[in-house]
């Protein structure tokens, strides 16, 4: 695989912020709105959810999902038996079948994980991504950032003026949403926030907490461990397994 695509591919793994094709944002039909969406207080966790809901969909239509006899549909089932409720959270995974190595998650639970990393990655290190990405969901990480994205710019307008109820969402919006939202930069604290749950995740489920460690140091063998404008504001995946790996002790 080559390196481009590679960390074209990593996104809310390492807090890149990527452009996913087929997610071109029309900020034109967004001209002339006259209604608002008002404040962020204003929309409720139903609405938030349902927004969440349209987005994952959306961005579902976008990838390849395999059958439930696929193997790696087989091996995530695995993985996750048990955990559709888990921590007062209703959670649901699905494999995207692509090279990029990549996992995220939409705060209304829904849990993404490409075949790309579940190839690189041992079953452990596997559970480590799948407690990271429940971490963000837990901490509410990206329902701040959808409240801050549909109650400002030109996103607020574009949704108001493509509403018909609420928690539903114009076409033309749901590209900038996950951009804004699902693929974009998570802050370092919001990153240790994950890790630190997802350390208490493995040890909680009896499973090699080293796990962590190993998948972070594989993702940093894959993005070369070198400096770059995103590891300037976000902690490399090194530097991130080294921390895991003081946590250990």
């Amino acid at each position: 695989m080559k390196r481009r695509e590679i960390l074209k591919g990593f996104g809310a793994l390492l807090g890149i912020t990527v452009a996913a094709p087929g997610l071109a944002f029309d900020f034109g039909k967004a001209l002339g709105a006259a209604k608002s969406l008002g404040t962020a207080a204003t929309l409720s966790d139903e609405d938030i959810n349902a927004y969440f809901k349209q987005a994952a969909d959306h961005y579902d239509s976008q990838h390849k999902i395999p059958s439930k006899g696929n193997k790696y549909a087989k091996r995530l089932a695995s993985l996750t038996k048990g955990l559709n409720n888990y921590d007062g959270l209703k959670l649901d995974y699905q494999v995207y079948l692509t090279d990029d190595i990549n996992a995220c998650a939409f705060g209304n639970g829904s849990v993404r994980i490409n075949s790309g990393l579940m190839d690189l990655m041992t079953d452990d290190e596997i559970r480590y991504v799948i407690g990271h990405e429940i971490g963000h969901i837990q901490a509410g990480h990206s329902k701040k950032r959808m409240k801050t994205a549909l109650t400002t710019g030109a996103l607020r307008e574009a949704v108001a003026a493509g509403e018909t109820k609420a928690g539903a969402l114009a076409e033309s919006a749901l590209g900038g949403l996950i951009e804004k939202v699902i693929l974009a930069q998570h802050s370092q604290s919001n990153e240790k926030e994950a890790d630190d749950y997802a350390l208490a995740f493995l040890k909680k489920h009896k499973n090699p907490p080293e796990s962590a460690i190993s998948a972070l140091e594989k993702l940093a063998k894959l993005s070369g461990g070198s400096s770059s404008n995103w590891l300037s504001t976000h902690p490399s995946p090194q530097a991130r397994a080294e921390r895991m790996r003081k946590a250990i002790g």
